[in-house]
């Protein structure tokens, strides 16, 4: 088994990124020894990486484990991207001091931007969310994964494309999708399965372009869209709107009577680019 050492510059909080990681029930990780399992499948070979912190906030140090020396170098790249060690969080409390919601930086200093493991289980992830609260959205993702995923050394992946392609509507929801929500998951699985829609050159593309590509496929809205380019593809200076936990960090950062309109948060977000996607994780960790 192969072991890497990755150093990066502090600050940078591994325990708050376990905090946010352990809300989700399908990832295995360990608060106490500080290391999460991270599911990857490279070229269609499921494998299991342990990441594990081994040094301190200000002097950040990580192990990464896995089992195949083959594909180390594939597995190093996705596991840098998804936990963002190769971006200096010191850059935010620099941007961010001099904003409005500097207190907010200061209070979470060190917080990355963790993406999700893989750009399809994040689109499905997000699917399965839309208009749900998050405790209940969280039941239905456990439900969908541990009814159509596999495990490899107690860890659970994600069922792939063509295994739920392969599913009928009813299959969802027996699980309690409704009955749109699960025609969702299952025809963009079968677009992805056949070919039509290819997620993994969406990495190519531009915001834009993946916004317009994807708002055509029915179900996929601007927020799921967003969500995507955020969390599964990493990109900086998303700020979504519409999601109902931003409006009310925002209401309760600045002390409004009632929810933001869209103009009053673009006024209030003007000097928060490039970073607006970080803006949105603080806000986020803000109310959590």
């Amino acid at each position: 088994m192969w072991r890497e050492t990755i150093v990066t510059e502090g600050p940078y909080d591994f325990a708050r990124v376990l905090s946010r990681l352990s809300l989700d029930p399908v990832i295995t990780l360990n608060i106490d020894e500080k290391f999460v399992k991270v599911p990857l499948v490279i070229e269609d070979k499921p494998y299991v990486i342990n990441v594990q912190a081994v040094g301190s906030i200000t002097n950040p140090c990580f192990e990464i484990s896995g089992i195949d020396e083959r594909v180390k170098e594939q597995a190093l790249k996705r596991i840098t991207k998804i936990f963002q060690f190769n971006f200096l969080l010191h850059t935010l409390v620099m941007h961010f001091q001099e904003t409005n919601i500097a207190e907010i930086f200061q209070q979470h200093a060190g917080t990355p931007l963790v993406l999700e493991f893989d750009p399809y289980s994040c689109l499905m992830k997000c699917i399965i969310h839309q208009q749900l609260n998050l405790a209940f959205a969280h039941k239905l993702t456990e439900r969908f994964v541990k009814t159509f995923g596999y495990q490899v050394d107690d860890v659970w992946f994600y069922p792939r494309p063509k295994t739920v392609a392969a599913l009928q509507y009813d299959d969802l929801k027996a699980l309690q999708f409704s009955g749109r929500k699960a025609e969702y998951v299952i025809d963009t699985s079968r677009l992805i399965a056949e070919g039509k829609l290819n997620i993994a050159e969406l990495d190519m593309l531009s915001d834009e372009e993946i916004m317009k590509k994807l708002i055509k496929i029915r179900g996929l809205g601007p927020w799921t869209v967003q969500s995507l380019l955020l969390s599964g593809l990493g990109r900086p200076n998303l700020f979504p709107k519409a999601d109902i936990g931003i409006q009310n960090a925002i209401k309760k950062h600045f002390k409004l009577e009632k929810k933001p309109t869209a103009e009053e948060m673009d006024q209030y977000s003007k000097r928060w680019e490039p970073y607006l996607s970080y803006a949105t994780l603080y806000l986020w960790r803000s109310i959590e």
